[in-house]
């Protein structure tokens, strides 16, 4: 009798343990954004000259601008960036089709840390979904606001480089279709708590919205 309470017990805790196991790797991926997902947010909308109700309106002159800075900086080192260059990709960014994805690396390290692997991968799969082919994206690293301004631009700017090089290595992404900014902790998400691990994300914008205008 106490032999079978026994092999009960154990059953009992081997059924916990894997119940754990499974609720942690759920937990684990709960902030992996898909690749359908990402596709679907980075995905321009339709252009239009007219001016039809709710449909975003292009305005020729701001867009041969922007075509024309994005050529500027394409194939630049993510170093050789002025601050003046990030705040105007910063600035384009707000109109164009953006994703946040929490992309977490090994402490003050611009190593990818393990559990954000398939997150990268799920990056990876939309950028050379051919939906998407032909953009130039922008792959914009930060950081929380814990440590000094110059120590977090420098890891900011070699995380978003790493992220770069993975998806060339990885996913055949041409470098130059791919332009890479840190900024650090200037742009936290929640300004309230700056050590808040939200802070800490990739941010990928479609800079070229090429679609047939209506």
């Amino acid at each position: 009798m106490t032999r079978l309470h026994g092999l009960s017990g154990l059953k009992a805790i081997t059924i916990c343990a894997a119940l754990s196991m499974s609720a942690g790797l759920a937990l684990a991926g709960e902030n992996i954004v898909p690749a359908d997902q990402i596709i679907n947010q980075l995905r321009p909308k339709p252009l239009t000259r007219g001016l039809s109700v709710g449909a975003p309106q292009v305005d020729p002159v701001v867009q041969a601008k922007e075509a024309s800075f994005v050529a500027s900086i394409r194939n630049r080192k993510t170093r050789s960036l002025s601050l003046g260059e990030r705040e105007e990709i910063a600035e384009i960014a707000t109109t164009k089709p953006k994703i946040d994805l929490e992309i977490q690396f090994d402490y003050n390290s611009a190593d990818i840390s393990k559990s954000s692997t398939q997150a990268v991968q799920e990056l990876g799969k939309a950028l050379s979904n051919p939906s998407l082919r032909g953009s130039t994206f922008v792959v914009a690293g930060n950081t929380d606001g814990i440590g000094s301004d110059s120590f977090n631009q420098d890891l900011s700017e070699r995380r978003a480089d790493t992220i770069k090089r993975y998806l060339m290595q990885n996913y055949g992404l041409a470098g130059s279709d791919l332009v890479t900014v840190g900024y650090g902790k200037t742009k936290l998400k929640d300004a309230n708590d700056p050590a808040d691990p939200i802070n800490r994300r990739v941010e990928v914008v479609n800079m070229e919205a090429k679609t047939a205008s209506k």
